[in-house]
């Protein structure tokens, strides 16, 4: 875990592309639009929508809507803790994991810490 302690110190934003919406119950729904050539051949052939609507569950939702462009994903963490208490458990790499694939589908950038 050495490695990802630095990543606690890194403030996440919702990438600008990323459109989202919160029901009446509290839940995240991501909007991600299909582009590309590959996207557009199922499109057409396949019926495939040009939006994906994304439901996040309700720790994924929590931690979307702590994403502000301030809070550190350390300062996330204690957020979700605070609310879920042992269901966060194991809080760090759950979180981490999160975050990384997050990331890795475009709906969130990290932004390196200042350096003091």
């Amino acid at each position: 875990m050495k490695k990802d302690n630095n990543l606690l110190d890194y403030v996440p934003l919702i990438a600008q592309q990323i459109q989202w919406s919160e029901n009446e119950d509290g839940i995240v729904t991501v909007d991600v639009v299909n582009k590309g050539i590959f996207n557009r051949i199922a499109q057409v052939c396949f019926g495939r929508p040009k939006v994906s609507h994304i439901a996040l569950e309700e720790f994924g939702s929590f931690i979307w809507k702590q994403i502000d462009g301030k809070h550190t994903i350390y300062d996330i963490a204690m957020l979700v803790q605070e609310q879920f208490g042992e269901k966060a458990e194991p809080l760090y790499d759950r979180l981490l994991a999160y975050f990384r694939t997050l990331q890795g589908h475009g709906f969130v950038v990290l932004q390196a810490p200042e350096n003091k």
